[in-house]
């Protein structure tokens, strides 16, 4: 049986049967592996700093940056991953491939920790080999983690019919739920095994984790359904974009009021790209595909900043944690484990969440206008609108808990979670929102590289956390003290900066209405 262009197939090359092919039991495997891929991703990327210090001798900054880098480096290699599963690969055999490579990373790297002669003696730098069998590894797993988080969550909404719109919405809370889920899992039960029963068990378990997931995954084949991959498709918009800038000075060709589009939802828009078509090499579906790969990028320029004040997480909230009672009766909070609270928040939005939307929709099947409120483009907003009201109550609290230190105070760390409230729904909102916008709104044949612009803001916001923590140390600097300058918090000016995330969020919760509006 012949495969159309854009439909699915089974395992053997022939048509898919939607009665025995994907549906919610196939796309609930790729939650189930999130669950386990995100669980060994984050514990060691915890494990991963004391492992630099302890064992490679690497000194605290380079440590820290380290990690950050290969964080940083493995959210920005979705992109990559994306390419490839949308340009020459099924996302099946993408994860495959992506997934052995992660593992083969870790594998080079449990070997190195386990084997005295690859690691550095004591108090000496890594050799020039032991640092190339490091490195080697540890950027095999960023690769495999930006080929894995790309391929995944699309090849998991593949599974689904996409005329129920509410059915793939809910696979992306309820994957978003699995990511929160393995994140929690890392940083409570792996937190305890890597204090009580030492950091080398992270590598073991991530191994035969990753394994496991594998596995998982791999089972599920026959029941899979599948996409053949179309070619490049950043070589057609390439093309279409010198095809135009070629043709800038004619005029909008006769063709583009009589050719046919394969999906009119940008035809209004970037007309300039119509003059593509003056090209003969050109065909109308791809200038339709480059006009909404092109709309959708202002509305990932507009998420990064939220991701700025998430970042915000992982650095300067747990910093204020460490020197606020982590006391809770007998019993005191690891500072590894306070992501614990974001974490827990988001968990416990998502179910409510869906409960609400399931809710509103059987009661008002028939008003649009507020089943319109469960919109992507909708819940992106609200959640950058919550991020902003986040740092305000973020400068608020850490105004009063300065004051309070002055008066040798020293307040509970359950004070931090207002923000951690705020910033969680955020999270869930904003996270969620994308990876739904970017695959339902992207073309067929970049899903998986649309999918992984989510990612991407994710990496943005991080580095772009640096680069503001920088410039604010320089221009306060300029007018008296740093702001953010020396060790202790006591003694900074923590509380201005989260006011200026406020203000630079509001202002971006600006730019983003402005573009939604026009999507």
């Amino acid at each position: 049986m012949n495969i159309e262009n854009g439909e699915f197939e089974d395992w053997r090359g022939s048509k898919a049967d939607p009665a025995k092919h994907g549906g919610v039991t196939a796309s609930s495997i790729a939650c189930v592996v999130e669950v386990l891929e995100n669980m060994v991703f984050l514990s060691n990327a915890t494990n991963f700093v004391e492992y630099f210090l302890k064992s490679m001798h690497y000194s605290a900054a380079e440590s820290a940056n380290m990690v950050t880098n290969f964080m940083g480096t493995s959210f920005l290699l979705t992109i990559f991953g994306g390419f490839v599963s949308d340009s020459f690969l099924t996302r099946f055999k993408t994860f495959i491939i992506f997934c052995t490579l992660e593992l083969l990373g870790l594998i080079l790297l449990t070997i190195q920790a386990q084997d005295s002669r690859l690691l550095p003696a004591i108090n000496s730098k890594p050799s020039k080999t032991q640092e190339a069998i490091l490195y080697t590894g540890l950027y095999a797993i960023a690769a495999g983690v930006g080929g894995v988080k790309a391929a995944l969550p699309a090849h998991g909404a593949d599974q689904l019919d996409h005329s129920n719109q509410r059915l793939v919405s809910s696979f992306f809370n309820w994957f978003f739920f699995s990511l929160c889920l393995g994140g929690l899992i890392a940083s409570t039960v792996m937190i305890w095994i890597q204090e009580n029963l030492g950091w080398n068990w992270g590598f073991k378990i991530s191994v035969v984790t990753l394994s496991v997931a594998l596995c998982i995954f791999s089972m599920g084949f026959p029941i899979y359904r599948y996409k053949r991959p179309g070619g490049s498709p950043l070589i057609r918009i390439f093309k279409v974009l010198a095809s135009a800038i070629a043709n800038r000075k004619a005029s909008l060709p006769e063709a583009e009021n009589t050719q046919i589009y394969g999906e009119k939802r940008n035809h209004d828009k970037f007309r300039f790209l119509n003059k593509a078509l003056m090209g003969e090499s050109v065909a109308s579906t791809e200038v339709e595909e480059t006009k909404t790969f092109i709309g959708l990028l202002p509305i990932f320029a507009s998420t990064i900043m939220m991701n700025c004040c998430l970042a915000q997480l992982m650095t300067f909230s747990v910093q204020q944690g460490n020197i606020m009672n982590r006391s809770l009766n007998s019993f005191k909070i690891p500072t590894q484990s306070l992501s614990v609270f974001p974490l827990s928040i988001m968990l416990t939005s998502i179910p409510i969440y869906e409960y609400f939307v399931r809710m509103f929709r059987s009661k008002n099947n028939h008003h649009p206008g507020i089943l319109n409120m469960f919109q992507p483009l909708r819940r992106i907003g609200l959640g950058l609108a919550l991020a902003s009201g986040s740092m305000a109550a973020a400068a608020v609290v850490e105004a009063k808990r300065r004051e309070a230190a002055n008066d040798d105070v020293v307040l509970s760390v359950f004070w931090l979670g207002w923000q951690y409230l705020l910033l969680g729904v955020s999270d869930m909102l904003t996270l969620g929102g994308m990876l739904e916008f970017f695959y339902s709104e992207a073309p067929d044949t970049m899903r998986s590289m649309s999918t992984a612009l989510s990612w991407c803001s994710t990496a943005m916001g991080y580095f772009i956390s640096s680069v503001l923590v920088t410039i604010s140390n320089s221009v306060s600097g300029h007018f008296g003290k740093e702001w953010l300058g020396g060790s202790d918090l006591n003694h900074t000016r923590l509380d201005l900066f989260y006011m200026l995330l406020c203000i630079l969020n509001f202002i971006n919760l600006l730019n983003y209405i402005f573009w939604a509006r026009r999507y």
